[in-house]
């Protein structure tokens, strides 16, 4: 552990190749990650060391990078990893998933971290959050209070929907932060392969 952080946290990512596709080889790379909950520091180099990570790729290969960033879009990380501001004489140039998306579900769930306790929040925090929201409306940019985020980089990604997921079974969740869910649409120099014909097994 380091710069202030609580615990060990971690990026982790992985490369993906397109099957049934053509032309072949369609590749892309999805990074996650899950930053400090109480350190700005910490969540701040871990967004550069990351950031270098993602630099370091071709700038053709499409990137997702997605996860429990702990802190908002406003954030000298969300502004450093969205381009709006340095760390370390270094400017990230992802783009938020979220507001580019043509179609945005759950929109009335501005905020990701519930506690367990979904939309069931005390008076005052209610309160709160609503303040919160309305002062975020002068900024189109973002909009939300979201802590988890898709990010991604490269032109052929083109967010087709974006989804605050609060699925759960009798009021139980499976986490403390809502998922976000980004369907991306594939470049249109990309194109599904028709499936092979099934053959009739004869009797």
């Amino acid at each position: 552990m380091s710069w202030g952080s609580v615990s060990p946290c971690i990026a982790t990512w992985a490369m993906f190749q397109l099957k049934g596709v053509e032309p072949p080889g369609f590749s892309f790379q999805i990074v996650n990650t899950n930053m400090d909950e109480f350190s700005p520091r910490a969540r701040r180099r871990s967004a550069l060391l990351t950031w270098q990570h993602i630099a370091s790729l071709p700038p053709s290969l499409p990137v997702a990078y997605c996860g429990g960033f702990n802190t908002q879009k406003e954030s000298t990380t969300g502004r450093f990893l969205l381009g709006r501001s340095r760390e370390h004489g270094v400017v990230g140039d992802m783009r938020d998933a979220w507001p580019n998306a043509r179609l945005r579900k759950n929109m009335s769930l501005i905020r990701t971290y519930h506690g367990f306790k979904g939309n069931k929040q005390g008076a005052v925090e209610f309160l709160k959050l609503i303040f919160r929201a309305l002062c975020l409306c002068w900024d189109r940019q973002t909009q939300d209070l979201h802590i988890d985020w898709i990010l991604f980089r490269g032109r052929t990604l083109v967010p087709v929907s974006c989804e605050v997921v609060s699925d759960n079974i009798d009021g139980h969740y499976p986490s403390s932060h809502y998922p976000i869910f980004a369907e991306f649409m594939l470049p249109r120099t990309v194109r599904l392969l028709d499936p092979p014909p099934v053959e009739e097994a004869v009797p």
